[in-house]
């Protein structure tokens, strides 16, 4: 049946899978309110070392995600995440151990080298049926917004308790918390296999590519996190020096000004998706992070106005991040939609890279000013892109494992899919025995759907026996 709720199974797998996203998640954000002071008394430090120190993760996390992911389908999803959070835990504990900088950074390239996203999300199609998998990716999408915001304000918290050293061993216990909550809560899928709409297909990649509308959400978040990594270079020097607060009560910015922030967004969000006002929504939150950066240029010395220029900008920020990846789907054709979100992930991680590389070089040759002036500018450019972006048609990515067909009744099958209310695109995959559909979600009459799957016989379209929900229940875990 399509309209079925999740299954006990299906809400542990999303839930505990969320749960090793953000125990990872906070290993690697939880140094970035702080690392930058702390940095500044290892001998021989420069700024672009530590921004080569804050950003470098992004870097080898774009490298190895997409073959981490490729490793999964071949060596199993569970031995694959559990590689990776060893690696990253031994990346932790040589960033702990170092004596240099040059020691954190090669901690901090490994904790990225241990890339389990993709393999994280291909495990979550495995275990999901595909009408519930947009909900299993969303929680686990939530969890990391979530672990990011408790990241900056546990690192100040924390710092005045552990030091960096210690938040680096602590993440090294999160990695290996991550590994037990791998190991003996997310179910063991029966078995495992490839997930266009949750993993890279490595033949589409010339075709997203080559996307002038996936192009700009792909610039559009690596400038994000540019932004984003270089803010977190300068600012908390600018609270430390300038305001007058003291590392440890960093917190006591970041605790209200998120929580403010992602209770302003929400609305923001609803706007944008349930009144199709996407596109106004999106370029204006971009203008509020240009607003934020241009006032930071000006007023980096005043508590006050870090404060209010802070809610604006993770105002903007936490809404960009809940569009960015609903613009990737709806742009994205059907079929390709994992590809499109692969490459996406690689932008936002090579812009975490590029802004610490750069927001360190900045900060070294001009100080506090030139890396808030650089973020305003990189800011100014994605938004004059952004005004270009066409307004997406609001459609939803929805599949239906429909079984094997005759080869000459593929045209038939996606023509009547394409005649059902809401159903926009249908492309029928082989490999797979899965209908990839684009529907209106207001339009979309989904009994009709459901009817047309159900009622569809071997006489007719040469369609298997089992049905979607047989072959759910045969793919999802019992135990």
């Amino acid at each position: 049946m399509i309209h079925t709720d999740m299954t006990p199974i299906e809400k542990r797998a999303a839930f505990s899978l969320a749960g090793i996203f953000s125990l990872r998640m906070m290993g690697l954000f939880m140094i970035l309110p702080v690392f930058a002071l702390f940095a500044t008394d290892i001998e021989g430090v420069t700024p672009v070392m530590i921004g080569l120190a804050i950003g470098i993760y992004g870097l080898t996390q774009a490298l190895f995600q997409i073959p981490f992911g490729m490793m999964s389908d071949k060596f199993g999803r569970k031995p694959i995440i559990a590689l990776g959070l060893v690696i990253f835990a031994i990346g932790s504990v040589v960033a702990a151990t170092a004596d240099s900088m040059m020691g954190i950074i090669i901690g901090r390239a490994l904790q990225g080298s241990g890339a389990i996203a993709a393999a994280v999300m291909a495990l979550a199609a495995d275990l999901t049926r595909e009408e519930h998998r947009t909900k299993a990716m969303a929680v686990i999408g939530m969890s990391i917004g979530l672990s990011f915001t408790a990241s900056l304000v546990l690192g100040p918290m924390l710092n005045g308790v552990i030091g960096v050293q210690g938040i680096f061993w602590l993440t090294a216990i999160l990695a290996i918390g991550g590994i037990f909550v791998l190991k003996f809560i997310v179910p063991t899928p029966v078995k495992s296999s490839f997930h266009r709409d949750a993993e890279p297909v490595p033949g589409y990649f010339m075709n997203v590519l080559k996307d002038r509308q996936l192009q700009r959400l792909d610039y559009g978040i690596a400038s994000l996190h540019v932004i984003l990594t270089s803010t977190f270079i300068a600012l908390p020097f600018a609270l430390r020096d300038y305001a007058g607060l003291e590392v440890e009560h960093h917190w006591y910015v970041y605790l209200p000004v998120l929580l403010l922030s992602l209770g302003i967004s929400i609305p923001f969000i609803i706007i944008a998706e349930k009144k199709r006002k996407i596109k106004e929504v999106f370029v204006a939150a971009i203008a509020g992070i240009l607003i934020a950066q241009l006032g930071l240029v000006f007023f980096y010395d005043s508590l006050w106005a870090i404060c209010l220029l802070l809610a604006c900008f993770f105002i903007a920020f936490n809404t960009l991040e809940a569009l960015l990846p609903s613009l990737i789907a709806k742009f994205s054709p059907a079929d390709k939609k994992g590809t499109a979100m692969g490459v996406y992930s690689t932008s936002q991680f090579l812009g975490a890279f590029v802004g610490g590389l750069l927001g360190g070089a900045i900060y070294g040759w001009f100080d506090l000013p030139g890396v808030f002036f650089f973020c305003t500018v990189v800011a100014g450019a994605w938004f004059f892109v952004a005004r270009t972006m066409e307004i997406p048609r609001f459609l939803a990515n929805f599949m239906l494992h429909v079984g094997d067909i005759q080869e000459d009744q593929v045209e038939k099958l996606e023509y009547d899919l394409k005649q059902v209310k809401g159903v926009v695109e249908a492309l029928y995959v082989e490999e797979e025995g899965t209908a990839y559909l684009k529907v209106d979600n207001r339009e979309l009459d989904g009994n009709a759907l459901e009817q047309f799957v159900e009622q569809v016989d071997d006489s007719e379209l040469g369609i298997a026996k089992d049905s979607v929900a047989d072959d759910a229940h045969k793919r999802v875990p019992q135990n």
